[in-house]
């Protein structure tokens, strides 16, 4: 747009010069200043970029989106599920039912009176799909039909099938389903969304408030969003409208391809903010290939339990700058453990990739093949060290369960104070005072003062020191000659891994008011 602009503009210059030789004559004064200031301007359309760079020009809004919206309204389809409610107390909304509502009380009332009665409700909700296979394959969100007994496509011209399950995965809210047609069915391709930018337009299509075939545009107002709605997430934010219904539908660029399947929104009122969120297509590709061919995600699994890498922690670990995912725990029968890779390693690199924060490394291990070994480099002691991981299946059941150590030995008493903290042994009756496993070594934590830089960081009596600075910790006086060794050597806070509720965490406590 801005080199159209430039030239349109130029070419007025110049058009304005002839006329000035028009009127003056190409040799009269006016006509030589008129001839010298096109040559200039001339001169700086040319030399305005600088030597060595290549200019990026953002594509302009189309003049409409009438024959894209035409091309693939017909893939996109309304999901209609229904489902049997058993008849239970509380207030129950009816689907799309907006807040504020004046019909509100009266629907109150009328499930309420239902609820007393024990009458079993039959509840329908709709969505948006899109079919991506002519064969009658529909992708759409797993919210949008989960624990549903019935489940229809229904296409813009009316047409309706029931429609089959074929899987679904909850933690990327999405779901494959299967038409039976005689005849080949629209449908849009997938495009890669690793190629949308920030800025560029995009289109929505869906079922909004049961409204089937609403069009919307707008533009991607971020990527890679973490809405706290899964362990993957990688959300395209957009600003194209999307309201309640618009679940499942595809967004699409513009060329026709579909670069995200919309799933959420953030909406106080209940309608649109400008707000929108889309799972990436880049991540429904591989878990829609699985569900059509296993009906069920098989993701890689590394077996540790990893933490976010902050200032403080990076600090005391010796770290430039905080980066990678931070292990606080190994699943001894993971893989993990059979590498090598041990608590407190930060993981910086995985497959050759690296891992800026913590909740890359997740996604980069789901979708790895199953059997693969991969090269893993981690931070230890201050020290790049490469280990090789052979990735297993993850079972999305599977619960582990810490098998408690034999018998209970007892440490030896003591009681001190460091960090703001009172630190006692863990004795046979500080386990049973604060309901510490068997399994769990360490210093018990009996006081936290409240004014302490501990107690901001959320440590809690009950909680057990592991480990200080990576070192194990079994009395009270190790505590503090670790603390003491840390501040010694110039470092600005400690590292602890405390054992709280049967989980692993690193923090990082500041020292320069240690004891």
């Amino acid at each position: 747009m801005e080199k159209e602009l430039s030239v349109k503009h130029l070419m007025a210059e110049i058009g304005m010069g002839r006329l000035f030789q028009s009127v003056g004559g190409a040799n009269s004064g006016l006509g030589r200043i008129a001839s010298a200031v096109t040559g200039l301007m001339l001169i700086a359309a040319v030399t305005v970029q600088p030597l060595g760079v290549t200019p990026a020009f953002a594509r302009g809004a189309p003049d409409s989106f009438a024959d894209l919206a035409e091309r693939l309204s017909p893939a996109v389809v309304n999901i209609s599920t229904s489902q049997t409610v058993s008849a239970q107390g509380g207030r129950q909304r009816p689907p799309g039912l907006p807040d504020g509502s004046p019909f509100e009380d009266f629907f109150d009332d009328f499930m309420e009176r239902r609820g007393r009665e024990g009458i079993p409700r039959r509840v329908q909700s709709l969505g948006s799909g899109f079919v991506i296979d002519p064969s009658g394959y529909v992708i759409t969100n797993n919210h949008v039909i989960e624990g549903a007994d019935e489940i229809k496509v229904i296409f813009a011209d009316g047409t309706s099938f029931p429609a089959e399950l074929i899987g679904r995965d909850s933690k990327t809210d999405l779901a494959v389903l299967k038409i039976e047609t005689e005849k080949d069915l629209p449908f849009v391709p997938f495009g890669d969304s690793n190629s949308s930018r920030v800025g560029d337009w995009v289109m929505a299509i869906g079922n909004p408030f049961g409204l089937g075939g609403t069009v919307t545009a707008g533009i991607i107002s971020a990527i890679n969003r973490d809405i706290n709605a899964g362990p993957y997430d990688d959300f395209i934010q957009t600003d194209a409208s999307i309201n309640r219904g618009n679940s499942g539908g595809p967004l699409f660029n513009m060329e026709g391809e579909v670069i995200g399947v919309n799933a959420a929104i953030i909406s106080p009122s209940g309608g649109s903010i400008g707000i929108g969120f889309a799972i990436p297509s880049a991540t429904a590709i591989a878990v829609v290939q699985q569900l059509r061919e296993f009906g069920e995600t098989r993701r890689g699994w590394l077996g540790v339990r990893i933490q976010s890498v902050t200032e403080e922690i990076a600090e005391g670990l010796g770290m430039d700058e905080p980066r990678g995912a931070l292990v606080a725990g190994v699943n001894p029968q993971g893989p993990a453990q059979e590498a090598g890779i041990e608590p407190g390693d930060v993981i910086v690199e995985f497959d050759g990739k690296a891992v800026p924060e913590m909740r890359d490394l997740p996604k980069l291990v789901a979708e790895t093949d199953i059997g693969r070994k991969v090269d893993v480099l981690v931070i230890r002691d201050g020290q790049e060290q490469a280990l090789k991981v052979e990735i297993a299946l993850l079972d999305e059941t599977e619960t582990a369960e810490a098998e408690p150590d034999e018998g209970d030995k007892e440490n030896e008493a003591g009681t001190v104070e460091v960090l703001g903290l009172g630190l006692s042994s863990l004795t046979a009756s500080n386990r049973q005072k604060y309901k510490v496993p068997a399994d769990v070594d360490g210093v018990v934590v009996t006081y936290v003062d409240p004014a302490s830089a501990a107690a901001q960081k959320g440590i809690r009596p009950g909680d057990v020191i592991v480990e200080v600075a990576q070192n194990d910790v079994r009395r009270p006086g190790d505590v503090v000659d670790r603390v003491a060794e840390e501040k010694a050597s110039g470092r600005k806070s400690v590292l602890l891994l405390l054992a709280s509720g049967g989980d692993l965490r690193f923090v990082a406590v500041r020292i320069r008011d240690a004891n």
